[in-house]
């Protein structure tokens, strides 16, 4: 946010339901609405032992996503007299974003999508899911954060662990509540739904597509697959060296930066508009591939 207001734009994020600043809906105060699994991990620290949910089901689809990010847009557009806004998300936020762009394209100018969730086995019944049977929502411990991200590593210095702390520190600030949960952990709800095939191929924005080569919770096959599907003639799909799923916080994390404002002032990253390019690479940073 900082590197492209320092740029000149107006940047604003939003919190969905259940996350950051945003209201966390009652059914996740009650840690027996967490999996039996996760549940374990909270005994003796919380609770004598695993308990009984107070609630059956997820709490949010990719459907009440889209219709919060459509009340921020149209608040933001209202805001600062402007008809389109750009969007940058990371992970799940690519099928929230981009499906919110397939649904109001005249309101969205260009896409900046790191690791975005893509799936083309899905169903055309997957947009429209309702809330599921089974835990209302999910936590992550520290110890399970850092693992996750360990496990993505590929090159040397990948990441600096006082970031890593730092990041941490900043979540559990996050969730007081769950601050206080036996080690302390961050609480995110149990969401149903995600955008189609169907969907990214109607996608008709300008979309710029960032895949970590080491990333191993949205694989860059997913990513080159989204790339290939997607409707839009304007479209760029960038393989960033040495990075995980956490490529914004690790050390080629200036590229990403870099590449997501040229994108959004120009439609290119080091000059190109379309196709697949390396970037972090010292043989061929920046040139397009095949």
């Amino acid at each position: 946010m900082a590197y492209l207001a320092a740029d000149g734009f107006d940047v604003f994020s939003m919190d969905l339901t259940g996350y950051g600043r945003s209201t966390r809906p009652a059914p996740m105060d009650d840690p027996c609405n967490l999996s039996r699994e996760q549940q374990a991990g909270l005994v003796p620290a919380l609770l004598a032992a695993p308990c009984a949910p107070s609630h059956l089901t997820t709490l949010t689809t990719m459907a009440t996503d889209w219709d919060e990010i459509a009340v921020v847009v149209d608040y933001i557009r209202a805001r600062r007299r402007v008809e389109r806004v750009a969007l940058v998300a990371w992970s799940r936020g690519g099928p929230r974003v981009g499906g919110y762009a397939v649904r109001h394209p005249s309101a969205v100018s260009r896409l900046v999508l790191l690791a975005p969730g893509y799936d083309r086995s899905v169903s055309a019944a997957a947009a429209e899911a309702p809330p599921a049977s089974g835990a209302a929502m999910n936590t992550q411990s520290r110890r399970e954060f850092i693992a996750n991200w360990d496990r993505q590593v590929g090159c040397p210095d990948q990441y600096e662990a006082a970031v890593a702390d730092a990041i941490w520190t900043e979540m559990l600030r996050s969730d007081p509540v769950g601050a206080t949960w036996g080690p302390g952990v961050r609480r995110a709800p149990n969401s149903t739904g995600t955008w189609t095939p169907a969907m990214v191929r109607t996608l008709a924005v300008p979309t710029l597509m960032v895949s970590g080569v080491h990333d191993r919770q949205v694989l860059p096959e997913r990513v080159r697959q989204m790339y290939e599907d997607v409707g839009s003639r304007e479209k760029l799909f960038v393989d960033l060296a040495c990075s995980s799923h956490n490529a914004m916080w690790e050390k080629n994390h200036a590229l990403l930066f870099e590449a997501s404002r040229t994108w959004l002032t120009s439609g290119t990253v080091n000059g190109v508009k379309q196709g697949m390019i390396r970037l972090g690479y010292a043989a061929s940073a920046g040139t397009p591939t095949n």
